[in-house]
Formats: C-alpha cells, sequence, structure tokens
C-alpha cells in the first residue's frame, strides 16, 4: 500500500477553486468594509464595495458568490426584502456590471429583514408557515428579476420550494434554478453568522423549522421532499459535523449536492489557528477536502479565498 503514497498521484478525491462558493455580506447603511469581530477576515460590504470582493474573488477561480443582505431599515414582515430598489437587489446589479462569468446566488430568507428575526412571519409569538410561502415566493421574483442566477431559500418553511417555483414560473423566469437549504439544522455554531447579517432572534429559537440535530433519516425526507417540488440543488448545513447527512444524501440522489461549511466552522478553525494550535492551512484544506469526499458538489465556505490562493500555486 506504501508504494504510490509517497508519489502523491492517486487522489480519491480532488479538491478545486471550481468547487467553491463565496459568502458575502452586504450592509446597506456603510460606505467602507467594515471587519466581522467573530468571523476573522470576513467583512460587511458597502453595494459598491461587494463588486470589487467578487472580481478578486473570480481573478482566484471562484465561480460563484452567496450573496446576504442587511437593510437600512427592518418591519415586522421583511418588506425590505421585497423591494426592487433594495440591498440585494441593488448588489446584484452591481456585480453583474463590474464582473463576467460569476455566478450570483441570493440567500432567499426574511430573517435579515425582521424585527424579531425569525425565517417567516410571525403572529401572537408563532412563525407562520403558509402565509410565509406567498412572500417567499415574491422576494424570489425580486432576486431574479435584479438578475439573480440562482435563488437559494435557507428558512425551512414546509413547501417553500413548490411556492418558489410556481412564482419564478408563472414570472416568466422558468429558467432560474432553485438552490434550496434542504436539511438544515438547528445548529449551535450558527452564532458568528448571526453577528454579522444582523439576524439574531428576539424570542424564542428556530427549532420549529429547522431540523433537530440527532436526525439523519429526517434529512433524506426534507431533501425528498424539495426535489419533488422543483429544487434544482439541494443543501446540508452545516457541513463538517454533518459528513455523515452529506453522505447519506449523496448515496440516495442522483442530484447536485451543496453542503454549507458555516460561520461556526470557520471561527472555530480560525481561533485554534491563531492560538498555534492548529496549522491553519493544512486543516482548512483537509476540513474541505472531507465535505467534498463525503458526496458535496459545491461547498459554499468563508475559507474559499483563503483555499483558492493554495490551490492555485
Amino acid at each position: 500500500m506504501r508504494r504510490l503514497r509517497k508519489l502523491k498521484l492517486i487522489k480519491e478525491t480532488r479538491l478545486s477553486t471550481g468547487d467553491l462558493v463565496l459568502p458575502l455580506f452586504i450592509d446597506e447603511t456603510i460606505a467602507e468594509e467594515i471587519p466581522i469581530e467573530s468571523m476573522p477576515g470576513q467583512y460587511r460590504y458597502s453595494i459598491e464595495g461587494v463588486a470589487k470582493a467578487v472580481l478578486e474573488a473570480r481573478s482566484l477561480g471562484i465561480k460563484s458568490v452567496l450573496l446576504f443582505g442587511i437593510p437600512g431599515s427592518k418591519d415586522e414582515t421583511g418588506s425590505e426584502a421585497l423591494n426592487k430598489a433594495g440591498v440585494i437587489q441593488r448588489a446584484v446589479r452591481a456585480i453583474k456590471s463590474a464582473v463576467e462569468d460569476v455566478v450570483i446566488i441570493t440567500d432567499l430568507c426574511l430573517c435579515e429583514y425582521t424585527t424579531h428575526g425569525h425565517c417567516g412571519l410571525v403572529e401572537d409569538g408563532i412563525v407562520l408557515n403558509d402565509p410565509t410561502l406567498e412572500v417567499l415566493g415574491r422576494v424570489a421574483v425580486s432576486q431574479a428579476e435584479a438578475g439573480a442566477d440562482i435563488v437559494a431559500p435557507s428558512g425551512m418553511m414546509d413547501g417553500m420550494v413548490k411556492a418558489i417555483r410556481t412564482s419564478l414560473d408563472n414570472e416568466g423566469f422558468s429558467d432560474t434554478p432553485i438552490m434550496s437549504y434542504a436539511a438544515k439544522y438547528n445548529s449551535a455554531l450558527y452564532g458568528p453568522f448571526r453577528e454579522a447579517a444582523d439576524s439574531g432572534f428576539l424570542f424564542g429559537d428556530r427549532s420549529s423549522y429547522q431540523m433537530d440535530y440527532p436526525n439523519a433519516r429526517e434529512a433524506i425526507r426534507e431533501v425528498e421532499l424539495d426535489i419533488a417540488e422543483g429544487a434544482d440543488i439541494v443543501m446540508v448545513k452545516p457541513a463538517m459535523f454533518y459528513l455523515d447527512v452529506i453522505a447519506k444524501v449523496r448515496a440516495r440522489f442522483d442530484v447536485p449536492l451543496a453542503a454549507y461549511s458555516v460561520s461556526g466552522e470557520y471561527s472555530m478553525q480560525k481561533a485554534a489557528s491563531e492560538k498555534g494550535y492548529l496549522n491553519g492551512e493544512e486543516v482548512m484544506l483537509e476540513g474541505l477536502t472531507a465535505i467534498k469526499r463525503a458526496g458535496a458538489d459545491l461547498i459554499i465556505t468563508y475559507f474559499a479565498k483563503d483555499a483558492a490562493e493554495i490551490l492555485n500555486r
């Protein structure tokens, strides 16, 4: 078994820049980029500044970005998500005018736009499923009109993919794919993201609509439902704590599969690297390769630029 190991020619799994999707935060209220304290090396960008960040990523071979918007104002219903001149809509147009050959994926959720911070409409402290679906469909159309290449619903409302697919088709956007956060767990690893996207919630938690982390068979049901409703790409989130789920989904379904290596995974590795406990580059590449080895076709990761620089050497 050792004969070929020293030659390093036979790799069963190869990580490439084309596998990577870079998440970016766009803040409507700022003029210059602002560091995210809990995620060293990550920033909130202005609408103008995000186009430069995407141009830099594209120069490294990163082909796609995932956009999260932070609006200047919020309300109970997240109405700014529907604004044709909203933060995501303007950012998409700015990127399209500045960068060629990049796939823009837009996160489709209400949590960054609502005062309560939940992913759907709320009444008497309860997150409402069906009334939220119509709003998500309208947001999807607004994002597609702005030029989004893929919409990515993340709110884990039952039936959201079907509602969004129907709205897009009815408004002439039948060619716009849906990348569904199909198996999104109620994880403790999202903490740094909530600072980055200003999406913390005022009451309760998200356990009534995000998955319970001990459950793996349930993820198969979620993915199966989303595929039946018209999802073009399905996602497992988080990634590194859920490699078994990624592998189960890959074994069961022959559809494009994304995995989101989330903010907590990034921040833990960064903190350990800064303390000198781990070799940051080696752990980063090992972790990303593990996600691909488990079966992911696309890896959404805050390490995208760091990894691309190494892979390009």
